[in-house]
């Protein structure tokens, strides 16, 4: 197995992202990102191990599931085990002995989200009164912002940390990751527009700051392979931010002459509008470097963003509704746990290749969830996201064939049918 301290250095002037078929007419496109532990073929569905580990899954299934990457949490690892203990591990792959591409997030959503109380999102709407001290109802605020960084308490345990665009590469650094995020100010659809001028600034600044001590801790820590730095483009539902964000971050060079190498475009972002915003970010981005979306995994979101130009996507919804007894299927979403499979025998989808499908029945699965196995969720995940993998798979062979339209109609006519009827 390859590991992040026998993995070839690239050479500086070997293309990290190549561009491959584009949708005539869109700014979509198929791709590659070339990394130092294999290449990922874009669009891509990141799966989401959290912990260094997607949930009730071993690394080996989710390989076979088809994933090219996982994406772990900085803020997390940082909290337990610490980036210390994976860096002397060898780095985040040989810790969770996964072979393949690894992405690290900065923590920055964690550390606002979880701040705030509102743990896994955010806002998919701006409904409600505007106000610049969100929290969530009933919470407590457990992270405050200036303008050198982020001091926050821990949801495990209470303890006081900081983090800075210094700390949060130093952590990145330490866990190894093949791309790995600046670190940025999170808001909420429910920030004033004043704030989010004020944030879309202080995150340019952190962004220049991040660039400086990346290319200090590359240069400190030759024996790594090198780990493409992505910047994250925030602003809100406003277009003039979006564009001025996404400007200012393309802007910024360090003292190699480097820039960023992707871009993550973040935020709460609108469902409504989710493409219009994407297609904002991707119009003033560059086009020969990668565009990462940050949560986001539905059929309707997936076309969307490719659609608007975004090339990879990670999120955590596949294994988290899975856990919860809720299954993606061709024609729709339904919840395995309900009565009328008890007796049903037919595997989840008759379409799916994934190990669940080949091997088990919805009868099966059912039990389990009732009886409360932790199988129930270790075959749902599989399923799921296998599923979600396989979805943007099968729009990359879209759009190299040249049938994209085509094949999102379909998709979105028999997996929303239900919810139309």
């Amino acid at each position: 197995m390859s590991s992040n301290d026998d993995a070839p250095v690239p050479a500086p002037n070997d293309p990290f992202f190549t561009v491959g078929t584009r949708i005539p007419g869109q700014l979509g496109r198929t791709g590659t990102i070339h990394t130092p532990h294999g290449d990922i073929r874009t669009p891509a569905f990141i799966a989401v191990g959290t912990n260094a580990t997607v949930k009730a899954v071993l690394p080996e299934t989710i390989r076979e599931a088809g994933a090219q990457a996982v994406l772990a949490n900085a803020y997390h690892l940082y909290l337990q085990p610490g980036p210390d203990v994976v860096d002397e591990a060898g780095g985040l792959g040989r810790f969770m002995n996964w072979s393949g591409p690894t992405f690290t997030d900065s923590g920055g959503f964690q550390v606002m989200s979880l701040g705030v109380g509102f743990k896994k999102v955010l806002a998919m709407e701006a409904v409600g009164v505007q106000s610049d001290d969100v929290i969530a109802q009933g919470k407590e605020r457990l992270a405050h912002v200036d303008d050198d960084g982020v001091t926050f308490k821990s949801h495990r345990d209470g303890s006081r940390h900081r983090f800075t665009p210094e700390v949060s590469m130093g952590i990145q650094h330490q866990l190894g990751a093949d791309i790995i995020f600046a670190f940025d100010e999170l808001t909420t659809l429910f920030n004033t527009r004043a704030y989010q001028e004020e944030s879309v600034q202080r995150t340019q600044a952190w962004a220049v700051r991040c660039i400086a001590e990346h290319e200090r801790l590359t240069a400190e820590r030759r024996h790594r392979p090198y780990q493409a730095l992505f910047g994250v483009v925030q602003g809100a539902q406003y277009e003039d931010l979006r564009r001025e964000a996404c400007r200012g971050l393309e802007s910024i060079v360090g003292e190699t002459g480097r820039g960023f190498d992707g871009y993550g475009i973040g935020g709460a972002l609108e469902k409504q509008n989710l493409g219009t915003i994407v297609r904002w970010c991707n119009e003033e981005l560059p086009e020969h470097k990668p565009r990462h979306l940050l949560g986001i995994s539905e059929p309707d979101d997936l076309f969307t963003a490719i659609e608007n130009g975004a090339d990879t996507f990670d999120c955590v919804n596949p294994s988290r509704v899975a856990r919860n007894a809720a299954i993606y299927t061709e024609n729709g979403r339904f919840n395995i746990n309900t009565s009328r499979f008890r007796r049903d025998f037919n595997p989840i989808d008759e379409h799916c290749d994934c190990y669940t499908c080949r091997n088990y029945s919805r009868a099966y699965i059912h039990h389990l969830f009732k009886a409360k196995e932790m199988l129930a969720s270790t075959l749902a995940t599989i399923h799921n996201e296998r599923f979600t993998i396989r979805l943007v798979d099968r729009i990359r062979d879209s759009i190299d064939g040249g049938y994209f339209d085509d094949l999102r109609d379909r998709t979105l006519s028999s997996f929303y049918a239900t919810a139309r009827a």
